[in-house]
Parts: C-alpha cells; structure tokens; sequence
C-alpha cells in the first residue's frame, strides 16, 4: 500500500488499520472497495509488485516497520487523533514506514527533538543550529531533522558531532537519498542513526509529499525548533504540525532585516510559541516542569554592581583625571563630608580611587 496510495492519504491510513494491508490489497484487486478513490489506487495496484518494492529495499539494506512492531516509534500514532478537514486532507498516522539505520525506531519514544528551517540558510542560522543540535545530543536528546541543505544539514551535523544519533525523514524513497549534495552526510546518519522514508523504495521527492512529510517530522519529536525561516517556508508547516499534535513549538530570532528570519518572527508572535536562544531554553521547554531550569541570563558584572546607592553616587563624583579635594566631591555628591571621607578610604582599599596631598581622582 505504500506504493498504492500516497503519502498521508487519510483514506489509506484509515482503511489500512481497519483491515491490515493485505486484506486492502486483495478488496483493491477485487474490486470490492467503495472509496472515492479506489478508481486512482486501481491505476497502481496493477503496477505494484510487492516483492519487487522488498528487493529494492534490501538492495539498500532498509527494512519495513509497521505500528505493532517492537521498532514502531508510538508517538506516529498521535496523527490518527488529528481532525483533519478539507477537500484535500493530507496526515493521518502511516501504517508503516521505511527504514535504514541502526537506531531502533523505538528509541524516538524517548527524549527528541526537532530542529528546522530554511534550506538557504546563512553562516549565523547555520551555526546557530548546529550548537542547538550538538548540545541538546549531548543532554540525551535525539535530533529529528529532514536532511535536506541549510539548516536540516547543520542540525545533523551538530549531532555527529556530538557522537551522537540522529534521524532523517525524507519525502521520497528510502532508496533515494535526497538530496544528491547530502549523500554523505545521510549515510553518516544510516551508519549511527536512522533514515525513514514513507513513500515506498522509487519514489521521487515532490513538493506535495515535502509537507506531508512534515507531520512524521513533528509527531517524531517532543518539540520543534525553527532556526531559521522566510515567510513561506516548508518549516512553518513542520510547526503548525507540531502545535496541532500539542508539542512544543519553538522559535530562533534573528535580524529584523533578514528575509529569511521573517517567518520564524511572524511564528513568534503567536502566543503558544516560545522564543529560545541556546540549547539550555530548548530543554528547559521540553524537559518536565521544575526540572532542568535554564538559568536566568544577565551582563558582566563589576565592581559598581557590589557598591551601595550611596557610594555609587559619590564614586560619579570623583573626577576622572584632575584630583579634587573631599570637601568639592562632597559638594558635588551631595554628601555630608564625614561620610565621604570614610567612603573614599573603602573606595581607596577597592581599586577604585586614589588620594593624595593633592586630592582624590578615579583610578
């Protein structure tokens, strides 16, 4: 069925887990099936040659995984909970997937997280998703990305970097590793990590099947992060997947000016998205509640933050370079001379000023 019928047809995903894939298959060669569609899965099912699609997997050492296999990553089912509407309705929850990897699926149903954006990504959406990628690995997070150029690249890479697996979903067949430029990099992640596709082995990538794809990519993770994005970019649909499922959705600012920061700021308007800087927020958003606070960030203190109102009014009064006497800086900080003469000599023992016969100048 997964060379029958499309990717996240609804009509398929239901029928599959009503009746298991062979029983469709066989009512589909019969005839015996009254769906809208059973006059475009006839168009296939003549062509599909089952053996055929297992032969071409093995040739690339992918193996086929199904809900009920101890390998299945449950948290797919989710999708089937979804109210999906319209003429067209793309989701639902696959009734299998593709695989090539040596990272159980069944590890996903662990700590993940997603990381997306923009496939013409720049030097600062680059790196600011491979940090993001390489620390949340490092805190035992497995990094969900679509393998493709920009930002999907860099997530990867930051988890090899950090030894650690990641998972590509790719929009066409599991035998078509796409695209070409990423070849290398997606057989680095088949060799520690995972590589699903749920189109069937042959299948080529197209846009439609590009964001139905999304939804594997958002139902696979706890959360999803978007580095960076334009306003029409495939990785706000990844999000709204993502906010539809009740998972956390995530934003990386960048500059006002940029084109290709424009759709993540449009995202972080929305109330239920959370704007996050470094891997520390990430987890902070995915970890459970109370646990794994990221700590409050502030400037480079000084010594003018340890000193009282006081002090710091009389330390504005001290000249910078022509030594004044206690009496003038007294005047000018509006200070009772006894108590400047006994500041300045704390002051003095601080590094901060310096006195003489002449009088008393900043240090």
């Amino acid at each position: 069925m997964s060379r029958v019928a499309e990717p996240g047809d609804v009509d398929a995903c239901r029928l599959v887990h009503e009746h298991s894939a062979t029983a469709l298959v066989d009512r589909l060669r019969r005839g015996r099936l009254g769906v809208s569609k059973l006059a475009d899965w006839v168009e296939r099912i003549g062509s599909t040659n089952a053996g055929a699609l297992r032969d071409q997997a093995a040739a690339v050492g992918a193996r086929y995984v199904c809900p009920g296999d101890d390998d299945w990553p449950q948290q797919l089912d989710d999708l089937a909970r979804l109210d999906l509407c319209g003429a067209d309705r793309r989701g639902g929850a696959p009734f299998g997937l593709w695989a090539r990897g040596s990272l159980p699926g069944a590890a996903l149903r662990g700590r993940s997280v997603a990381i997306v954006g923009s496939r013409s990504a720049t030097a600062y959406g680059e790196h600011v998703a491979g940090d993001l990628a390489m620390e949340c690995a490092e805190r035992g997070y497995v990094v969900v990305s679509g393998g493709a150029y920009g930002i999907d690249a860099a997530a990867h890479r930051g988890s090899l970097a950090a030894n650690k697996a990641t998972v590509a979903v790719l929009a066409g067949g599991i035998d078509r590793l796409y695209p070409a430029g990423n070849t290398g990099l997606l057989h680095q992640i088949i060799a520690g990590g995972l590589v699903l596709a749920e189109a069937a082995p042959g299948c080529a990538p197209s846009k439609s099947r590009f964001l139905v794809r999304n939804r594997l990519i958002a139902a696979l993770s706890e959360g999803t992060v978007v580095v960076e994005a334009a306003l029409r970019s495939g990785s706000l649909n990844t999000a709204r997947w993502a906010r539809d499922l009740n998972r956390w959705v995530m934003g990386v600012p960048g500059p006002v000016t940029s084109r290709l920061s424009a759709g993540v700021h449009e995202l972080l308007r929305q109330p239920e998205v959370s704007l996050v800087t470094d891997a520390g927020e990430v987890v902070e958003q995915l970890a459970p509640v109370g646990e794994a606070l990221a700590p409050a960030k502030s400037g480079p203190t000084s010594s003018w933050d340890a000193l009282d109102a006081r002090s710091q009014r009389l330390l504005d009064a001290v000249p910078v370079s022509r030594p004044a006497s206690l009496t003038s800086i007294a005047r000018v900080a509006g200070l009772q001379c006894d108590d400047v003469a006994g500041r300045l000599q704390s002051l003095c023992a601080d590094g901060l000023v310096m006195g003489d016969e002449t009088g008393w100048r900043l240090a």
